[in-house]
């Protein structure tokens, strides 16, 4: 570190180079750095601070340093802190001293501000690609089974009978949620930092920071040079955004776990997606999901590290913002595997109709559609409720389901019962709910075409 300790007579301690390097991880970076400094070399170069020579050497020596990168061949060295340094060292080794003019008119405290937003901006993007191919995969299973009838849970306990499709398409509105958080971070992360200088701004009033914006696709300039090098809001939005599409993830997951057991049996996992068990012949895993459920909770140790490093932070830089970039980075690349891994799985799980529909008609998941056949005869619903209520306790003890019970008994309970109460079944169940958000046939069609208009247009998965 001694071309940065000019102040300092002897070299930092051994341990305290290695503990504040953070080379290990933000190397990351470099593909953004180098883009910030050629952007930047050409803006000095436009405004007459270097010379266009001078600018061309300087891009000449990234672009072979992004090269030597690239193909393994840079050193990457502890002792020189950062990627920053490591790159404008190489620089100077390079094409000599008139590397040094690179850092004219920008600090550290911007370069790293504006290296962190342009791999936000990017990882953003990923991320809404990689939404957009799940809750494509999500609409191909839920048109390849919308015939498909499941028990709709509540409190994990049969309530009301769902069309599949219905029940897949909440998955597309969590994730659509997801989708709109994401693009939402990104009109607060497209905004460039550089000219901010180490906190008060640069004393070049010629610099030209539009150019600099345009140069490097951004869309806003900061507007505060003390916020823009210490604000990390665009970080934590984004681990937000994540922890909520992990929630969303880890909910699904649980259900392809379930669904996958010996118990539900309502779906089939592909054996590219399950494991087997060391000393069980028979198992197969659902290991993606749990790990997928499992992993859930790193994202969120992450979104809650930083909320704890940034609450008591004077303004402006402060060294424990290098902590903003592992735990970012991990987010990043969780959520976009864990993305990625869902599309496999949900694309070629294969539903079980048999099952499904076994599962269906067990209990008495019909109870609500006799208490509105009541009601609809002119019963108050609370009564209606407690009658249906007791019929079941009546048809329990019997050991009948609802099918099986005569018109005699069904009377015991209620003199509005007529023969027409055995017209209800698990599909008129289905089509009764024939409203906006409905479970009906006719509404989940809606539901299909609104969820591919949404995502902009639809490829049919095979």
């Amino acid at each position: 570190m001694s071309h940065i300790r000019g102040r300092f007579h002897k070299p930092a301690d051994k341990l305290v180079a290695e503990y504040t390097a953070s080379i290990p991880f933000d190397w990351r970076l470099y593909p953004y750095d180098i883009a910030g400094s050629i952007a930047h070399a050409r803006m000095l170069a436009k405004q007459g601070i270097i010379s266009d020579k001078e600018a061309e050497i300087i891009i000449s020596g990234l672009a072979s340093i992004r090269e030597e990168i690239e193909q393994g061949k840079f050193q990457f060295k502890p002792e020189l802190e950062d990627i920053h340094m490591n790159i404008e060292a190489r620089l100077l080794e390079k094409v000599g001293e008139v590397g040094g003019k690179l850092h004219t008119a920008r600090s550290r405290n911007d370069q790293v501000a504006l290296d962190l937003r342009l791999f936000a901006r990017e990882a953003i993007s990923d991320t809404l690609a990689k939404l957009r191919e799940l809750q494509r995969v999500l609409i191909s299973l839920a048109e390849a089974n919308k015939d498909i009838i499941i028990p709709g849970y509540t409190h994990l306990q049969p309530a009301q009978p769902v069309l599949l499709a219905h029940h897949l398409l909440a998955y597309f509105e969590m994730l659509q949620r997801d989708a709109d958080r994401f693009s939402d971070c990104l009109k607060r992360t497209d905004v460039m930092p550089l000219g901010s200088g180490a906190l008060a701004g640069v004393a070049y009033k010629n610099i030209d920071r539009e150019f600099l914006a345009r140069q490097l696709g951004f869309s806003q300039l900061s507007q505060n040079s003390i916020d823009a090098v210490s604000d990390r809001d665009f970080v934590l939005e984004y681990e937000a955004a994540a922890s909520l599409t992990m929630m969303h993830l880890s909910r699904l997951a649980e259900e392809i776990i379930l669904w996958s057991s010996a118990e539900f049996n309502f779906i089939e996992l592909d054996e590219a997606y399950a494991t087997g068990s060391s000393i069980m012949p028979q198992k197969k895993n659902p290991d993606v999901a749990e790990l997928a459920r499992g992993k859930t909770g790193r994202v969120y140790g992450r979104l809650m590290a930083l909320l704890t490093t940034m609450k008591a932070l004077p303004l402006s830089y402060n060294r424990d913002m290098q902590e903003d970039k592992e735990g970012f980075f991990d987010t990043v690349d969780t959520l976009l595997s864990t993305l990625e891994v869902f599309t496999g799985m949900v694309k070629t799980l294969q539903v079980k109709p048999e099952n499904t529909r076994r599962a269906v008609e067990q209990g008495y998941i019909l109870a609500t559609d006799l208490a509105d056949y009541l009601v609809k005869k002119g019963e108050a619903f609370r009564t209606a409720h407690a009658l249906v209520a007791r019929l079941v306790s009546y048809a329990m003890e019997k050991d009948k389901p609802f099918a099986e019970l005569s018109l005699a008994e069904y009377k015991v309970f209620s003199p509005l019962f007529e023969q027409d109460v055995y017209s209800i079944t698990i599909e008129s169940s289905i089509a009764a709910r024939d409203i906006i958000g409905g479970t009906a046939p006719k509404q989940v069609e809606r539901a299909l075409a609104t969820a591919k208009k949404t995502i902009g247009g639809f490829r049919g998965e095979k």
